[in-house]
């Protein structure tokens, strides 16, 4: 099957290779530099032990210095999955959201064309070159002068000027012997609808030419000279060769000095690109005349992991800041996202350089503020909040826009963030803004036993998911750090692994409470890592891969541990049901313990600020949920209690945490 000219391009735009080769691979953290796109880990090819297969992200190539096998994605998928070139194609198109393309016969011939295209362009820059360099030029000479551009600079961007008239250009190519359907192909001319020539889309207008990430001119990007003129810039239409939605203006050198290590910028037109790529911000892009799109957004990433939003100080510039904010939301994914540096009001980066040159510009940038600081700015600036109702309202609109985050991790996190950021708003505000105000953690990922997860602390810590606080200096020998905890977690780590592992098909269901484990272990830290990685995908292969990276000691030790081994659900294999149960409850007990423990910790913290009404009554309730928990022993040993008051804890886990108790003095009857 041929396919057509540029699906293959597209379709390495759109996939990355780290995350093709990540499916297979477990990387090697300290060689690994995810921001350069440098990753390394053991070979999939050969057995090894050291990290010597190396992805080189922003080139799109691997190779290992072991075997010295090397490749793109799709000669990756051809030898790991064992098929053909065209199937390798079909299935990253599939990850890619890309169409395959039906058999073309004229596949060659539509491949001419867009070269004939593109040779068309060519004339085109070469022949608005020529002309700003006349005398109908000499005005848009002197307003390039004035913004800072000299001949050589001129040269290196290929600036020209449409002369005013109806056929000037059309002429030209015509005097050149190109083919009318080749101009008006190449989106250089519109048909007559007065029954006349065809007429240029250019006129009286600063030429600047659009390449794509090859280098090929595929677009004009025209700015009037005619302060009447009805669009100040305009854009070539799409055509065969240019979607102004999937290019970007500068891409290839941007991608180049990206790689070298330079901040990514994407700045508003061509001239705040022309301005920072001349003042040494080498890595600057722009849409092309729209807000950036979902597709210009994937090519950023591939470009850089956080690119920086430059954005013009105005009204206009915050509001399209705002709209790229809603947009990115469901795309953003680990290591991905985006920062914002604001321009001091009234100023473009054009503008900032030629008034402050190119320090004022990096400082905006070394103070560049990432997107969930933007997102709580748009939802508070200018707004009072002095009512229960105003509150409510806002915490409605933020998990509005939380909820669009797709990646469960990253949704936590930016709940936590807000979290803190609305308790810093209200703090003072009795009732405003204290733990558990907005009930984020509960909403966004949670355990499934439905309790209240404990998320910032008012010295700005956070809680890592069901996990115990940190402990702090003046606090390492409190309940809150205590070696018992500890042994507590790492026993219901054991049993949710061993679980999960013996019946895969329960791992689904489990897949977020999986991803929030904090383990208090390592090696139960790489077993829950390969548990996600391959449980849902390739079950059937998940005890091999288990053995392949850990050893084939890993599972063995696992299952032989007491605790684990007395577990029914270990006893009798692929019992979804069970397996369903057990884990809803030992989920249950990791929670009930870390928001009790965030309890204990946040009355210890504020022991010197509260009196002791308010204290004594925070303890009994820690206390009440201890007897809880005591009471629920006397009940039917089969009933699993996972409801609003949390998990069951058996006699060991119920004295540990009466010791817990004991050793703030504190004695409850």
């Amino acid at each position: 099957m041929s396919l057509p000219p540029g699906f293959l391009d597209e379709l390495r735009t759109r996939v990355s290779l780290s995350d093709v080769v990540g499916r297979k691979v477990m990387w090697d953290q300290r060689k690994s530099q995810p921001g350069k796109g440098d990753m390394w880990s053991p070979c999939p090819f050969h057995h090894e032990k050291t990290a010597s297969f190396h992805v080189d992200d922003r080139k799109g190539f691997y190779y290992c210095f072991g075997c010295h096998a090397k490749g793109d994605a799709l000669k990756f998928v051809q030898e790991t999955e064992n098929v053909s070139f065209m199937e390798a194609v079909e299935i990253l198109a599939g990850e890619a959201g890309l169409e395959m393309p039906k058999r073309d016969p004229k596949a060659a011939e539509k491949q001419d064309r867009r070269t004939q295209l593109a040779e068309v362009m060519e004339q085109a820059v070469h022949y608005f070159r020529l002309q700003l360099k006349t005398q109908a030029a000499s005005e848009a000479r002197a307003y390039l002068a004035r913004r800072g551009l000299d001949p050589a600079a001129l040269d290196r961007w290929e600036i020209g000027f449409a002369p005013d008239g109806w056929q000037n250009l059309w002429d030209a190519l015509k005097g050149k012997d190109v083919a009318d359907d080749l101009i008006l192909g190449a989106g250089l001319a519109k048909p007559s609808n007065k029954g006349g020539k065809p007429y240029d889309v250019f006129r009286n207008r600063i030429m600047f030419p659009i390449r794509d990430a090859r280098g090929r001119a595929i677009a004009f990007g025209g700015r009037a000279m005619d302060p009447n003129d009805n669009a100040k810039y305009l854009n070539s239409p799409e055509t065969e060769l240019f979607d102004k939605g999937r290019n970007l203006y500068n891409h290839g050198p941007a991608r180049a000095a990206s790689g070298r290590g330079s901040t990514l910028i994407v700045a508003e037109g061509y001239m705040d690109v022309i301005a920072l790529s001349e003042a040494g911000f080498a890595s600057a892009v722009a849409p092309l005349g729209t807000a950036v799109t979902d597709n210009q957004l994937h090519l950023l990433w591939r470009m850089s992991d956080e690119p920086v939003i430059a954005l013009d100080g105005d009204t206009a510039g915050l509001r399209a800041a705002m709209r790229l904010i809603d947009m990115a939301l469901p795309l953003l994914e680990a290591g991905k996202s985006l920062r914002f540096a604001i321009m001091p009001e009234g100023k473009d980066p054009d503008d900032l350089i030629r008034a402050e040159g190119p320090e004022a510009v990096q400082t905006v940038l070394d103070q560049a503020i990432p997107m969930v600081q933007l997102l709580w700015r748009r939802e508070t600036e200018g707004r009072v909040f002095d009512s229960p109702e105003r509150k409510a309202a806002l915490d409605k609109s933020l998990r509005e826009k939380i909820k669009l985050i797709r990646d469960p991790s990253i949704r936590l996190h930016y709940a936590e963030d807000i979290k803190e950021l609305r308790f810093q708003l209200f703090r003072g505000q009795r009732g405003g803004g204290g733990q558990g105000g907005t009930g984020y953690g509960q909403r966004y990922g949670g355990y499934k036993s439905g309790s209240r997860v404990q998320g910032g602390f008012r010295d700005g810590s956070r809680t890592p998911w069901g996990a115990p606080p940190p402990p702090r200096s003046t606090t390492r020998a409190s309940m809150v750090a205590s070696s018992e905890e500890q042994d507590f977690a790492r026993v219901r780590e054991a049993v949710i692994l061993a679980t999960a592992i013996t019946t895969p098909t329960v791992i689904p269901e489990f897949e977020i409470n999986l991803e929030r484990m904090q383990c208090q272990d390592m090696d139960h830290a790489h077993l829950r890592d390969l548990v996600l990685r391959y449980g849902i995908d390739a079950p059937e292969r998940l005890r091999d891969e288990i053995a392949y990276a850990l050893g084939p000691d890993a599972l063995e030790n696992l299952l032989s541990l007491r605790h684990v081994a007395i577990s029914p659900c270990v006893r009798k294999p692929g019992d979804l049901d069970m397996a369903s149960l057990t884990l809803a409850e030992e989920f249950a007990k990791l929670e009930s313990i870390a928001g009790l423990n965030a309890e204990l910790a946040e009355a210890e913290e504020d022991l010197d600020g509260l009196a002791d009404e308010a204290l004594t009554w925070r303890l009994r309730q820690a206390a009440e949920a201890r007897n809880r928990a005591v009471r629920s022993e006397n009940e039917d040993k089969a009933t699993y209690d996972v409801g609003e008051n949390g998990a069951r804890l058996n006699r060991d886990e119920r004295d540990a945490f009466g010791d817990l108790l004991k050793r703030i003095g504190f004695n409850s009857k």
